[in-house]
């Protein structure tokens, strides 16, 4: 059998009862190591768990996925996910090889960002379709993805915005030389993110374009959701990119436009403290 195991948001003990059990008694114990990331380290979980992890990377589970299969048809192996086994499509996919392979499958849920964001007070079924902002570069800076905030607003809908990780992630130079030389690892801010969204506003009115988003526009940062340092922080997007919310991972809601009652009293509790008198705050959005 392959177990999909979720681990939560925060650290090894947000693992389920079942979901211990379960990888306990497995043969191999995989710890998907590039989608997402938890608090604490490899370590610290194989001390709880009691188990050794075998870490798998974006480059293992993609293309040698036969390898975490191996003999799960005999034996139980687990697939260990930060979140919620289907946080990722990548996961589908391994779900679709087991089954060619006529190797059984279980998947044991956990929270994940998707629905832990309800931690700020905007409510979920208010929320449109998610997108992710990636890290640009000097000559890759996509902007398609505003479409899809620009749509969820014209619909009244927040958007959630998952912000880039860069985990084992090789140079141009290095990956076109075959060297196996690793980047340090690289997460996401939401100041990053709100920079570079605020530069696609920009780069919309010199097209003569409306912009969907401008400066001004309500927006919440979140850092380390789930964990016992978890933050939180409600402003405009000009706001987001001083704001200093720690160390990662990062989320970043662009609300969508009116807000319920009760969903502005939330997010009142975070609001960031005016700097200026210039600044706008929650109860005047």
């Amino acid at each position: 059998m392959l177990y999909m195991i979720g681990l939560g948001l925060g650290d090894a003990k947000d693992i389920t009862v079942k979901g211990l059990e379960v990888l306990r008694r497995c043969s191999r114990v995989y710890l998907e190591a590039y989608t997402s990331v938890l608090t604490v380290g490899k370590e610290v979980l194989e001390e709880f768990y009691g188990r050794k992890l075998i870490l798998a990377d974006r480059e293992e589970v993609e293309q040698e996925a036969n390898n975490i299969l191996k003999d799960a048809d005999i034996s139980d192996v687990a697939f260990l996910v930060v979140g919620d086994p289907f946080g990722a499509t990548t996961h589908s996919d391994l779900i679709l090889r087991a089954t060619k392979l006529g190797i059984p499958y279980r998947v044991i849920h956990n929270a994940s960002i998707m629905n832990a964001v309800g931690c700020c007070g905007l409510q979920l079924y208010r929320f449109g379709e998610t997108v992710s902002v990636v890290f640009w570069t000097d000559t890759w800076r996509p902007e398609s993805f505003f479409d899809k905030v620009k749509k969820n607003r014209q619909n009244g809908m927040h958007t959630l915005c998952l912000l880039d990780i860069k985990v084992k992630e090789q140079s141009l130079e290095n990956l076109i030389k075959g060297r196996k030389i690793y980047e340090p690892p690289r997460y996401m801010s939401v100041n990053q993110a709100a920079q570079q969204l605020l530069e696609i506003v920009q780069n919309q009115r010199i097209r003569g374009e409306e912009p969907a988003v401008t400066e001004e526009t309500l927006c919440v940062g979140l850092a380390r959701v789930g964990a016992e340092d978890q933050k939180i922080a409600a402003g405009t997007l000009q706001q987001m990119c001083t704001v200093d919310l720690g160390g990662p991972l990062h989320s970043l809601i662009i609300t969508g436009g009116s807000l319920h009652p009760l969903e502005m009293e939330m997010l009142s509790l975070f609001s960031i403290p005016e700097k200026s008198s210039e600044s706008q705050s929650i109860d005047g959005l």
